[in-house]
C-alpha cells in the first residue's frame, strides 16, 4: 500500500511509524476490547500482524492492525482513532483503505468485530456474518463481558 495522502493526513502501511506506547496507551486505557492489555501484548500483536497508521504532522492519530494468513483471511482488529481527530472520517478511510490493501493481495474473506460501530464498517461493504452458527469460540479474555456489552 505505502503511503496515501488526504487532509493534511498520511495513512501509511510502515511498521516503522507504529507509536507502541501510544497504541498502548489507547487500547489499554481508552477502548472497551482491550482494557489493561500490557504493554508487551501490544507490542507482540504489532509484530505478528500488519499495522496500518494514521499520522497528522508526524504524530500517530489512528491506527488498525490486521491479522491474516497472507492468502485467504484477514481479520482486521484494533481499530482506533484518537478522539481529538474523530469526526474527519479517518475510520472509514483506514478501513477502506484496508479492505483495498487485503483485495490488492488476492484475499477474498475480510472479518471484523464491533461492539458499537457497525455503520462505519457498514459504509466499507461489511455485512453481519451469514452463518454465525458455524463460528466457534473459546473467549478467555477478561474484557469479554465488556465486549460483548454486558458489563
Amino acid at each position: 500500500m505505502g503511503n496515501r495522502e488526504r487532509d493534511g493526513y498520511v495513512l501509511t502501511d510502515d511498521a516503522s511509524r507504529v507509536d507502541v506506547d501510544r497504541v498502548h496507551r489507547w487500547l489499554a486505557e481508552e477502548s472497551y476490547w482491550a482494557t489493561g492489555r500490557s504493554h508487551d501484548l501490544v507490542a507482540r500483536s504489532i509484530e505478528g500482524s500488519l499495522p496500518y497508521t494514521v499520522l497528522r504532522d508526524g504524530e500517530q492519530v489512528g491506527f488498525a492492525r490486521v491479522v491474516t494468513d497472507g492468502a485467504t483471511f484477514a481479520w482486521i482488529c484494533d481499530v482506533f482513532v484518537d478522539e481529538r481527530h474523530r469526526g474527519h472520517g479517518l475510520g472509514v478511510w483506514l478501513i477502506d483503505s484496508i479492505v483495498e490493501d487485503m483485495t490488492d493481495r488476492g484475499i477474498l474473506r475480510l472479518l471484523l468485530a464491533t461492539r458499537d460501530a457497525h455503520e462505519v464498517y457498514r459504509r466499507s461493504g461489511f455485512t453481519p456474518l451469514a452463518g454465525p452458527g458455524r463460528f466457534m469460540e473459546i473467549d478467555r479474555r477478561p474484557t469479554r463481558n465488556a465486549i460483548l456489552g454486558l458489563a
